[in-house]
């Protein structure tokens, strides 16, 4: 047969590959990460509108930034802290966050702060979103966080508050992997607002607690070095935070305010120290029981660290939220700000799945909803010692003590008294 009547080659027939099923759970985590974009554009956007029209209640939220933050501003620009003013109680790298401004020459002071807090805002968001997707992680976290800062309506974009919050939650989120990273970024928060410090106090004992205190004091060691060497008066806000007295807010200001409204005496309120606080004898005892309970909180640390004996991953993150929570009830100031404190410490507890802090958050919720309440909505009742300003203030402090009572019970319980058998399962959960 010839070349030419030979039949031709059978054609190639293409079996198509399997079509690949959606998979339910990246479907799943897509959907819920974009619910989440939504809902942080749409209660951004709000916040925005609140602080730019500053009409609620008594209204001057914006007033701390473009008035007292940009007197402070034009003073660091001259290359010195604010010496003498009885407003300035922050350490210096609270003076670092105030210059962050400059990285936006085109904007004004106003517009490049709000564009600073709340790209930190963003940041924290973010780093939510991520440590929940983790192994054990949970999406709760970055939901809290979401959902929970608009119930203190725009006071968060008019405090530098979210800044030092953004440090505490990069550190506690870098302390597991990278001990070294997380104790230089809660060194840095410490200087600038002292409180992230404590992001610390329940790293693992050994050589990561060694590394993470190693880190806190280089950065912070850095830090002041050069605020000392750049800037004059560094250290001027140590006495004007000394001078402070009782605020109206604090717990003994709530105390004092219903023993005001039983008498039907009310009590004598000045403006001191940019709040406004009750003067009198009692309000200075008050001061002297609020500082000796703070230095109860303390021992009481120290005596959970000594006798702790579980460390699950979720110990540092709980221990974090449980100590400064101990610090703001026994204050003798607190600031509705310090809600966006505890709102994202507990929202980096929500997102292990192992946390034992669910009920604390579950009730910090409402003390900030209650915390916006009474400033700026209902500020002049809450001045006026009135039956309606009090009982807003009792009730937010009565929620913020209960937190902290719930939170220090339920820390002692997973890591100190928690049974064999129960850090073994939890133990084998974490690894799976």
């Amino acid at each position: 047969m010839t070349p030419s009547q030979m039949p031709p080659p059978p054609a190639r027939v293409r079996i198509p590959a399997p079509a690949t099923a959606p998979d339910p759970g990246a479907l799943g985590r897509r959907t819920r990460y974009a619910a989440l974009a939504a809902g942080w554009v749409a209660t951004r956007a709000l916040m925005l509108h609140l602080l730019v029209t500053d009409r609620l209640g008594v209204g001057g939220v914006s007033g701390e930034v473009y008035v007292l933050y940009r007197r402070w501003y034009d003073q660091l620009t001259t290359g010195a802290f604010p010496f003498g003013d009885p407003t300035w109680q922050y350490p210096p790298g609270a003076g670092a966050v105030l210059l962050t401004p400059t990285l936006f020459p085109f904007l004004t002071f106003f517009q490049a702060f709000t564009a600073v807090t709340l790209g930190c805002d963003a940041l924290i968001a973010l780093a939510l979103v991520r440590a929940g997707a983790r192994p054990g992680g949970s999406s709760a976290g970055a939901w809290l966080w979401v959902g929970g800062l608009p119930l203190l309506l725009h006071i968060p974009y008019a405090r530098y508050d979210v800044q030092a919050t953004a440090l505490a939650v990069g550190a506690l989120l870098a302390l597991r992997r990278r001990p070294g990273l997380g104790g230089a970024l809660a060194g840095l928060g410490a200087l600038v607002k002292v409180w992230p410090l404590l992001a610390l106090v329940g790293a693992p004992p050994g050589r990561s607690t060694r590394r993470a205190l190693l880190g806190a004091l280089g950065s912070a060691a850095v830090l002041l070095t050069v605020a000392a060497l750049a800037f004059d008066h560094s250290l001027d806000f140590a006495r004007q935070q000394g001078g402070r007295g009782l605020q109206i807010e604090s717990l003994g200001g709530t105390a004092l305010q219903l023993a005001h409204l039983a008498t039907g005496r009310p009590g004598q309120v000045v403006y001191r120290y940019g709040a406004m606080e009750f003067t009198g004898a009692y309000a200075s005892a008050l001061v002297t029981l609020s500082l000796a309970l703070t230095g109860l909180a303390v021992c009481w640390l120290v005596f959970w660290r000594v006798r702790a004996r579980r460390w699950a991953v979720a110990v540092p993150l709980d221990a974090a939220l449980c100590a400064v929570l101990l610090f703001t009830v026994t204050s003798r100031v607190i600031s509705p700000q310090y809600l966006v404190w505890l709102l994202g410490l507990a929202a980096v507890c929500l997102t292990s799945g192992r946390t034992t802090q669910r009920p604390v958050a579950q009730l910090l919720l409402p003390a900030a909803a209650l915390s916006a309440l009474a400033f700026p909505c209902l500020y002049d009742e809450v001045i006026a010692g009135s039956a309606l300003g009090t009982g807003v203030m009792a009730a937010r402090n009565a929620l913020l003590l209960a937190a902290a009572l719930v939170s220090c019970r339920r820390l002692w319980a997973a890591t100190v008294t928690a049974s064999t058998a129960t850090v073994r399962d939890a133990t084998i959960s974490e690894r799976h």
